[in-house]
């Protein structure tokens, strides 16, 4: 049976909530290639089965609400919104994002939790001193991690920012790769980067980075040291072993927080080493103050590809 709504969109300007040149009408078309969706004037069109109008009144009402909001809509908020309701397991759709997802701003950019499982990573760290966010890649782990701790120190309750991440990598050791110490470390870091130069200028990141502020260093350089009124993130932490899980841990110092993030599907180590983090909740999860967050593929918020191939070679596994 089918079955026909239609959704006024009066007051928002059509290339906000379509996208340029209907980028974003056109990725809902594809992803809903059954479904006839027509946009004329101020009004849309849906028709279909009541399931499928359901999910897209839903995507759509969700869309509005942020170009009200925010006066845009991204295209990761879409591939969010998208994910979760063509998820496999019948999970509600997420809320609309408000001001209470933001979880840090810049002059030019402000960053929010786009699923439910960053949600849970925020709040998680509101309560609890170290946090361990495992899941898939392109769930924004990384991501949300840096945001947290970029604006635990815009509010002045850490001093200091430490990033790190093992340098181990499809076999490679630093010993192997070329140039000086600062280059052959540069691309095992380079998320960590690309991730601040999106919240800070490049001038505050130049700067904080020279005044030891934040710090961005490979796993082995923490050893010895005690981080005070600090926030450490660890990430990629699959390929930290036991033992470097441990020294990482414990450095944690006075009023300080650590985020450690990885995704267990994707061990690089030796085949003779165990993973710290796949070990990790086996070992601590008695343990007051630390918890554990699971993402899953609901959560990607990368390309709707990425969801795919986590789905596809899950099956692959398990056959």
């Amino acid at each position: 049976m089918t079955t026909e709504k239609i959704i006024d969109i009066q007051g928002i300007e059509p290339v906000i909530l379509f996208g340029p040149y209907d980028s974003l009408l056109k990725k809902i078309k594809n992803e809903f290639s059954e479904m006839q969706i027509t946009a004329r004037g101020t009004q849309i069109t849906l028709r279909g089965s009541r399931d499928g109008v359901a999910l897209l009144e839903q995507i759509f009402s969700e869309m509005i609400l942020l170009a009200n909001r925010h006066g845009e809509v991204l295209d990761n908020d879409l591939n969010a919104l998208i994910n979760l309701a063509l998820s496999p397991s019948p999970r509600p759709v997420a809320p609309p994002m408000g001001d209470e997802d933001i979880i840090v701003t810049s002059p030019d950019y402000t960053v929010r939790a786009k699923t439910n499982g960053q949600r849970r990573i925020v709040a998680e760290a509101k309560n609890n001193d170290i946090v361990f966010a495992i899941g898939p890649a392109g769930t924004g782990k990384t991501y949300t991690a840096v945001a947290i701790a970029v604006a635990a120190w815009k509010a002045k309750r850490v001093k200091r920012i430490v990033l790190a991440r093992p340098a181990v990598e499809a076999g490679e050791s630093l010993g192997f790769l070329p140039g000086d110490l600062a280059q052959k470390i540069d691309p095992y870091l380079r998320p960590l980067y690309d991730a601040l130069q999106d919240m800070l200028t490049a001038e505050k990141l130049k700067l904080l980075t020279e005044q030891r502020v934040i710090e961005i260093v490979p796993l082995a350089y923490m050893r010895g040291r005690t981080m005070n009124n600090a926030f450490i993130i660890l990430d990629e932490a699959q390929n930290a072993s036991n033992k470097q899980m441990k020294m990482c841990l414990t450095r944690l110092g006075v009023n300080s927080k650590a985020i450690i993030t990885g995704d267990v599907t994707q061990i690089d180590l030796p085949k003779d080493l165990d993973s710290g983090l796949t070990n990790s909740p086996k070992i601590l999860h008695d343990i007051k103050g630390i918890s554990f967050v699971y993402l899953d593929k609901t959560d990607v918020v990368r390309h709707k590809l990425v969801r795919d191939i986590i789905n596809a070679y899950e099956i692959h596994e398990q056959e």
